[in-house]
This record gives structure tokens, sequence and C-alpha cells, in this order.
């Protein structure tokens, strides 16, 4: 199974945007399943807020693992880090428009009732596996 499809199968069982897509990468980097899927818990949903994509969330996640710095002066880590972070953020914003989750699904879903109109919407099940493939996928291309 791609890489993509197992993420969209993950939040169809009820794991958030961030978490689908950092656990599909996470243990390539020495995270376990486990530990990826209670790291990524709050950043579903543009960290609760309907900000940042969950799905960029998670990716960004994946690039810290690979290139993120552990030492106070490994500045040059740390460039490179900031630098991919950018390039995939930059590239996902072309590709979807935006990388906040309010103006990816059209709706606030943490004002009155969003959360109610977008599952009405079905947009849980259309945009938000769209972002996530999205997300994956980008990162394959990026070569993670």
């Amino acid at each position: 199974m791609k890489k993509s499809e197992k993420a969209a199968e993950l939040f169809s069982q009820g794991f958030n945007c961030a978490q689908s897509v950092f656990v599909v990468f996470a243990e390539k980097y020495g995270i376990s399943q486990e530990l990826a899927l209670k790291i990524g818990c709050g950043f579903g949903g543009g960290m609760r807020n309907a900000e940042i994509c969950g799905a960029v969330s998670g990716a960004v996640m994946v690039i810290s693992l690979r290139y993120g710095h552990s030492e106070s002066s490994d500045n040059d880590s740390k460039s490179l880090c900031y630098a991919k972070t950018r390039e995939f953020t930059e590239q996902f914003k072309a590709k979807n428009n935006s990388i906040i989750c309010r103006d990816l699904l059209g709706i606030d879903i943490f004002k009155g009732d969003g959360m109610k109109i977008a599952g009405e919407k079905g947009l849980f099940k259309t945009a938000c596996v769209d972002m996530i493939k999205s997300a994956v996928e980008l990162l394959e291309e990026l070569g993670y």
C-alpha cells in the first residue's frame, strides 16, 4: 500500500490529519508508530484552531526528524531544516492555494456550527483526505 493510501486509511480510522501524515514516515526516522501518534495528536485541525493544516504540521515533523538540529551550536542543520520546511510549505501552498486549515476547508471548524457543517458537507472525507494525500505525496517527491 502506498504511503498516501496508508495515511488516508489511518485518518478514516479516527486518527487526525497530522498523525496520519507523521506516522507513515516516523519509523524510517527512528520514531515508533505509537510515539508518533502521541506526538501528532495535538496538531490536528490546525492545532485545534483551524490554523496551519494538520497535514502540513505532520509533514514538518517529518522534515524535522530528518534535518532538525539537536545541539544548540549546529546552525548548519538548523538552517537546512528551516530551508527544507520552507521548500515544503511553499510547494504545498502552490499546489493547494494555502496551508491554513480554514482556508483549505472553506470553513472554520472551530467557530459556531463549523464542525457540524463540515461534517454534513463531507469535508473530512474529501478535502482533509486530499490534503493528507497531498502532503504525503509531496514529502515522497522531495525524497523523504
